[in-house]
């Protein structure tokens, strides 16, 4: 295994992927479950995320190919999505926890866009192209998983932080964590226009 390549994945994922930053949108989340169903929410994020990276690793190319959409359009939808989701939170929305069940949060915005978003699959499909040989892929694989077990043990040890926060502490929590997701799904939106004018003047 080439382990170059692997720190260099790993760093990149990593960076991108941000689990201090994650955390306080995680918990304004699952603020209102309970320990058990914020430690499930946590692996099932982790799981989905980690699933969709690979699918793309793999497929990536082919599929985004199939589909006839370029990765710019990938970027713009998951910044759509990122402010639905940041529109609950600064409206308190999601502060009753009947309103939305755990493995939706988990699912979405937790698994995807946020960890497996545009940022991690471009990624990843650039280190997948660069690749030659079982060692450049098995350090790539390694390199993920070794990510998204990072996220899940920050994830997974964030309950305490609830603990101390308490119900007062999480609403305030939850309206930084709107507005910084808020700000994450504009930027996205504006890489994504600037990548298409480029594309476009290019082409034309």
């Amino acid at each position: 295994m080439d382990l170059k390549l692997f720190g260099e994945v790993f760093v990149t994922l990593l960076v991108i992927v941000d689990p201090p930053g994650m955390m306080p949108i995680f918990l304004a989340l699952t603020g209102p479950l309970s320990a058990r169903e914020r430690n499930r929410a946590a692996w099932q994020a982790v799981a989905l995320a980690l699933g969709v990276i690979v699918i793309f690793a793999v497929a990536g190319q082919t599929l985004l190919a199939y589909l006839h959409v370029d990765l710019p359009a990938l970027q713009a939808a998951g910044g759509l999505l990122l402010i639905l989701v940041a529109l609950e939170l600064l409206t308190g929305k999601t502060d009753d926890p009947t309103k939305q069940a755990t493995a939706n949060i988990a699912l979405v915005p937790l698994g995807t866009p946020l960890l497996a978003g545009p940022g991690a699959i471009v990624a990843t499909m650039l280190f997948v192209q660069r690749a030659d040989g079982a060692a450049d892929f098995s350090a790539i694989a390694a390199a993920i998983v070794a990510v998204m077990l990072t996220v899940w043990i920050v994830l997974r040890f964030s309950g305490g932080i609830v603990k101390v926060l308490r119900p007062g502490g999480i609403e305030v929590l939850t309206r930084i964590a709107g507005l910084l997701l808020a700000a994450i799904a504009v930027q996205l939106i504006a890489d994504a226009i600037a990548a298409f004018v480029a594309q476009y003047n290019g082409a034309g």
